[in-house]
């Protein structure tokens, strides 16, 4: 067993990057994730890596596009404002099959909005904040050691399916100071990268574009991507499950703001309240049929989020009518705490609808 270091969040994605053999950082500075190119700036170079601070999260997430059309395992991360800003690289990465591992570090929006944690950019990550008909694999840790595993997963799986990978984290996580393995992962099996721009002799070359000017060739182009992401969706659906079996009362949650879930369901059960919990870890694919088997003997289901309710649209598709799908959320950074979970499942038991 590897021996547990004490880490900020964000300076554990970054090492977890460098593990996962990352090579090229690009990327432009903004609160609550300045950690991670700060401990990149310094650690790449002992690698034999490459820092570069772009002049803007535009240029640095199309810097991306190009060291990953090399072969270059290449991560770029910023906080929500700053995502925004690269949703067309994203798109033309999607389009062009490009894998990468975007980390965003979520912030209080709209607009600037504030530096605490929010979980307000689900619909940007999850219905593609970027334009056309693309997908990302988004995970959403809830520790710092799941958002150390799952970065560097997250390289591995955006080269299985030569895709981009995006890792859902917030301010909070980013922030806080936790004990963390820093585990080799198992070699896992990968396709050669025969289709990377490294040199053309003797073969012919590659050329690696999103732009398909003619209409029937974009079609079956977009209809590969459908292919896949229906692939992608079918083997990396992620979830957790937790006193679920007997619940009346089935809480889902992820990220931070499962953590703090977690801890009202104590509460609850031990005011004799049958309450559990689902955490969705792939946010997309969201855990559809899981979440629906979970809550099979549930009356309720409460989503808690740090957001006005936009992880509320997907437990509903899981579950359609047949049981209330009730709410309870902090925006703008505030963030719920477990008496006040706490007392919206009372008040749903009580209510009784």
């Amino acid at each position: 067993m590897a021996e547990k270091v004490l880490m900020k969040g964000n300076e554990a994605v970054a090492e977890a990057a460098i593990m996962a053999g990352c090579r090229c950082f690009f990327g432009y500075p903004i609160t609550p994730q300045n950690e991670i190119p700060e401990y990149m700036s310094r650690r790449m170079p002992e690698v034999g890596g490459v820092f570069l601070q772009a002049e803007s999260e535009v240029a640095g997430s199309n810097m991306v596009y190009g060291a990953a059309c090399a072969g270059a395992r290449v991560m770029t991360t910023s906080s929500s404002p700053g995502i925004s800003l690269m949703q067309e690289a994203i798109s033309y990465m999607a389009g062009a099959e490009l894998p990468c591992v975007v980390v965003n570090i979520v912030r209080g929006g709209p607009g600037l909005g504030g530096i605490q944690g929010a979980q307000s950019d689900y619909f940007q990550a999850t219905k593609g904040g970027g334009h056309g008909d693309y997908r990302l694999l988004v995970l959403g840790p809830s520790t710092v050691q799941e958002l150390v595993d799952l970065t560097m997963e997250g390289f591995d799986l955006a080269d299985l399916y030569r895709n981009p990978v995006m890792v859902l984290g917030d301010a909070i996580l980013g922030q806080m100071m936790e004990p963390v393995e820093m585990r080799e992962r198992p070699k896992r099996d990968l396709p050669p990268k025969t289709w990377a721009t490294m040199g053309a002799a003797g073969r012919q070359k590659n050329i690696i574009t999103s732009l398909y000017l003619d209409p029937a060739k974009l079609e079956k182009h977009n209809l590969h991507l459908a292919e896949k992401y229906g692939r992608m969706a079918a083997e990396q659906v992620r979830y957790s499950a937790y006193m679920t079996e007997d619940a009346d009362v089935v809480l889902v949650a992820y990220g931070t703001t499962a953590r703090i879930a977690r801890a009202a369901l104590d509460r609850a059960r031990e005011r004799e309240l049958k309450v559990g919990l689902f955490r969705p870890i792939s946010l997309w694919p969201f855990p559809y049929d899981a979440l629906a088997a979970a809550t099979t003997g549930a009356a309720h289901v409460l989503v808690v989020e740090m957001s006005l309710g936009q992880m509320v649209e997907d437990v509903r598709l899981s579950l359609g009518e047949t049981k209330p799908v009730h709410f309870y959320g902090r925006t703008g950074g505030m963030t719920p705490s477990p008496r006040e979970i706490l007392d919206e499942i009372v008040k749903i038991v009580e209510r009784g609808a």
